[in-house]
């Protein structure tokens, strides 16, 4: 019998992921983007609008909410993998449904499917309550390197 995501949870992991927003690098660290809840298989991070992610028309950039969605896409699957196994975003598709032009954003990942080597997650993305995107992404899991 397969575990749950519930059994496969490891709750140290999911907290270093809330301990390492004090930490952020790269392009993660530019958006302020902030994990804020991890639960077995879900997983929520937010984010503020601000003037920088803005388009001239003063909407967020679309490549902004889709590096939100690859951020979260992988991380959601660190609690329920086994220690040591790494996940590499295989592809997405984002729909984006309305404008962002204020606020926060919320990005929340679900994995709807998990394989020995791939999972399948959602994300919805709102903006102030109104739901704004929704990705659907495939995440190779691969075992350390001998």
């Amino acid at each position: 019998m397969a575990e749950t995501l519930a059994e496969r949870f490891d709750p140290e992991v999911a907290a270093g992921f809330i301990k390492g927003n004090e930490k952020l690098t790269g392009l993660v660290k530019f958006l302020d983007l902030r994990i804020v809840d991890v639960g077995p298989g879900t997983l929520r991070a937010e984010m503020a609008v601000r003037d920088e992610l803005l388009t001239p028309f003063k909407n967020v950039h679309g490549g902004v909410i889709s590096a939100v969605c690859d951020h979260v896409l992988g991380c959601v699957c660190y609690p329920v993998m086994k220690r040591g196994q790494w996940a590499a975003t295989t592809e997405f598709k984002l729909n984006l449904l309305a404008p962002v032009t204020q606020g926060t954003i919320s990005a929340v990942a679900t994995i709807t499917a998990l394989a020995r080597t791939l999972a399948v997650v959602r994300i919805d993305v709102s903006n102030e309550g109104r739901l704004c995107a929704i990705a659907q992404g495939t995440v190779t899991i691969r075992d350390p390197r001998a």
